[in-house]
């Protein structure tokens, strides 16, 4: 392997089980969270948190530009170029913080009061949660640049690290509750926006004590950088928008047309599709630098390599863990909550099934941001998803079930798949060709491999917890049987192997 590779490797192992230890944790969270407040409080956090959530665009809009330009000034090793990144961002970031609060405090609030379908004795609690969601918001707002400025430099310990403490205290957050003489609704809030202050404080100072270019004494604000980022921030934020309508805009229209239950339903669903999604965004954010840099330094082809390798690692993370849990849904859920709401199994089935698709577009989507040209991708991509909250609304409206906007959202992933693939193409030069052998051809012979005889297997066995917890088991065995098979090169296999003999070795020499 070469050192880049190594690196690449090393950074991706760390996220992943950075992120294996942080789902543990939030999928406990999640079910003390439903013990402590209740399927009808829980639902009514999910809602009003996904108001605030719908501006959430602003942050992650800010933060994949900032990503890229400070990755973009990494890689051609541009010192001045990255104190205006930053001081042009700082002044960006205020701005984005100023336009947040006025839209919170005037349509949002109005929302929150007037169309929210709230029980009537909880109307008062639900506003104040509303306002801690904002003001936990603004926190998570400032530290954006900051975890962008660590990404940049590939400090993946520190970062997960912080993830893990982000984990830890979210938890404690809720442990707490039951022993504090407040109201548990707005009580919950207040507690998750004091925990997002102080992650906020945490990459702040250390940014600002490690990397030169994070200094408030003296920002370098660049006019022309400022044109450039924003031309390339509004077509991302197009991206965003449309992206959050995939999901908290069809949580509140789901919240229209059915009860605070299918609300939780739903709420829950996207937890666990979010939890493994998690892991190819994880991945993604180890193998975003590497692909700006190489892009930037003009090594097309390198850059061209780490697509093809992270599209299908990318799925076949998601893709072990997604599989047991497709084919074991309903016994994981009672094991996981005891009591999941009506129609939570379905639901995550879609769910799961929407995120192994998306997996494997990220870093197509990485790609694209290189060039910094926008414009077609986000233009096109984003109406598709735009389209995705009209659909699902007629189908609503047609007395469709709350699961079709699941359905509606797969089949829009599909589709966006091989839209970003040719986008790419045409902004990189990328070969669909040699994608489709390098990346579709084993990623379909792996699902292939692992599908079958663990359906066939799921038949033959009778339903309890042990069959439960040997066909989980098997599952694990058998993808990482195919994904050596079917899923990688002959020379990613032998060095895949090399690795773990290098590590058995080092093991018996200590």
């Amino acid at each position: 392997m070469s050192s880049d590779t190594k690196r690449i490797t090393k950074n991706t192992l760390m996220l992943y089980f950075r992120q294996l230890f942080c789902m543990g944790l939030s999928f406990y969270t999640v079910r003390v969270v439903l013990e402590i407040l209740g399927v009808e409080d829980y639902g009514i956090y999910n809602v009003v948190a996904g108001v605030v959530l719908l501006l959430s665009f602003l942050t992650n809009t800010m933060s994949s530009a900032t990503q890229r330009f400070f990755s973009f000034a990494l890689g051609r090793n541009d010192q001045e170029m990255l104190k205006s990144v930053f001081g042009t961002n700082v002044v960006i970031y205020f701005m984005i913080a100023l336009t947040a609060v006025f839209l919170f405090e005037t349509v949002g609030l109005w929302f929150v009061r007037t169309k929210m379908a709230i029980p009537p004795g909880k109307i008062d609690e639900a506003r104040c949660l509303y306002q801690f969601a904002v003001a936990g918001f603004l926190a998570s707002l400032v530290s954006s640049p900051y975890i962008a400025v660590i990404i940049a430099h590939e400090e993946m310990n520190f970062y997960a690290y912080i993830s893990i403490l982000d984990a830890v205290l979210k938890l404690g957050a809720v442990l707490l509750i039951p022993f504090l003489p407040f109201a548990k609704l707005p009580l919950y809030g207040a507690l998750l926006c004091i925990e997002a202050f102080l992650i906020a404080s945490i990459y702040c100072s250390f940014c600002s004590f490690k990397y030169k270019e994070c200094s408030f004494s003296r920002l370098h604000f660049n006019r022309s950088m400022l044109k450039e980022i924003i031309d390339f921030t509004c077509w991302t934020l197009f991206g965003c928008i449309t992206t959050i309508s995939r999901y908290q805009a069809i949580t509140i229209l789901v919240n229209q047309f059915f009860n605070p239950t299918v609300v939780a339903a739903r709420a829950i669903a996207l937890n666990i599709s979010s939890a493994l999604t998690s892991f190819t965004n994880n991945f993604n954010t180890g193998m975003y630098p590497p692909i700006i840099k190489a892009w930037s330094s003009g090594n097309k082809d390198e850059m061209y390599d780490l697509i093809y390798l992270g599209c299908r690692i990318a799925f076949f993370l998601t893709w072990i863990l997604s599989l047991p849990c497709i084919l074991e849904i309903d016994f994981i859920l009672r094991l996981w909550l005891k009591k999941p709401p009506a129609g939570a199994s379905l639901f995550a089935q879609l769910a799961i099934i929407e995120a192994a698709i998306f997996s494997i577009s990220l870093p197509l989507a990485t790609a694209a941001r290189a060039p910094g040209k926008m414009r077609t991708y986000e233009l096109v991509l984003g109406t598709i998803q735009i389209l995705i909250l009209p659909a699902s609304w007629i189908v609503l409206s047609c007395g469709g079930e709350a699961y079709t906007t699941f359905v509606v959202a797969i089949i829009a992933n599909i589709l966006m798949f091989f839209v970003r693939l040719f986008i790419v193409h045409s902004l990189t030069g990328l070969s669909m060709k040699a994608f489709s052998r390098k990346v579709i051809l084993p990623v379909s012979k792996t699902v292939l491999l692992s599908l079958l005889p663990l359906l066939l297997l799921k038949y033959c066995i009778s339903a309890s917890a042990i069959g439960s917890f040997l066909i989980i088991g098997l599952s694990f065995c058998v993808i990482g049987i195919a994904v050596i098979l079917c899923g990688i090169t002959a020379k990613e296999r032998l060095s895949f192997f090399c690795f773990i003999k290098n590590k058995f070795e080092k093991a018996n020499a200590v």
